[in-house]
């Protein structure tokens, strides 16, 4: 079994990662938020991923048993918050809508971690008064816990430009559609189309991280034509593709 490593205090700090690089599973007394200045972030639990590009932070709780992954060079941002203040209320990971000023915000805070000017007290005040007033932004792949379910997850992971029918994929693996879209319900909290939607959006952000040209990313991750890709990426990011890829 894998130890997890435990860390009783989340660390307020900037930290580089190479691409496909990643932090093994550990857990903070502190809540963290955790930011990608540059490239994606994934931080993944044991009941899903959480997927966050620049215009995303993750909310993660004090406690929570999770590990980071980087998708093209990370820029990883951290900024570690005493147990006691929540300023969310959440207990979960949550992934958080990072505006202009909360971007500059997070990145003065990680910039001197260990600054305790009252300067830098009134910059972490206006910091959480902000993640208050920042919009949760459901981009999050939930991990199937029933093995038919999970089959079929793993099949759209292997290739997520496979455009078959739930019914086709029941086949495959032994179950009938029916059953399968109430697992995903039941299971996940979302309907097979939304889950295949999340993955095609995860492995897109990757791929654009990775600087994959736009045409080739909609033809990876199952979309009919660069334009349905960029519509669905618009309304799902407030912003087109090309603003992911590394300049």
């Amino acid at each position: 079994m894998t130890e997890i490593r435990h860390e009783p205090v989340a660390p307020t700090r900037t930290q580089w990662l190479a691409p496909g690089a990643a932090i093994d599973a550990h857990r903070h007394d502190d809540h963290q938020i955790v930011y990608a200045g540059r490239g994606v972030l994934a931080v993944t639990t044991g009941s899903g991923t959480w997927i966050a590009p620049g215009t995303r932070a993750i909310w993660v709780p004090a406690g929570t048993v999770h590990a980071h992954q980087a998708h093209g060079e990370l820029e990883l941002h951290l900024v570690g918050l005493p147990a006691r203040d929540n300023p969310l209320g959440l207990d979960q990971p949550t992934v958080l809508t990072v505006g202009p000023l909360l971007r500059e915000l997070i990145l003065a805070h990680t910039r001197t971690p260990y600054d305790d000017s009252p300067e830098r007290g009134r910059l972490r005040a206006v910091l959480l008064d902000q993640l208050r007033a920042s919009p949760q932004a459901p981009l999050y792949l939930p991990t199937p816990a029933n093995p038919r379910l999970r089959a079929v997850c793993d099949i759209l992971r292997t290739n997520p430009a496979d455009n078959r029918t739930l019914a086709a994929l029941g086949r495959e693996v032994g179950a009938g559609d029916r059953t399968l879209s109430r697992l995903f319900r039941a299971d996940l909290g979302m309907t097979f189309p939304q889950w295949r939607t999340q993955l095609r959006l995860y492995h897109a952000l990757v791929l654009l991280a990775e600087n994959v040209q736009v045409t080739a990313v909609a033809h990876q991750c199952g979309w009919s034509s660069a334009s349905a890709f960029i519509d669905v990426f618009r309304r799902s990011f407030g912003h087109t593709p090309g603003t992911h890829q590394p300049r």
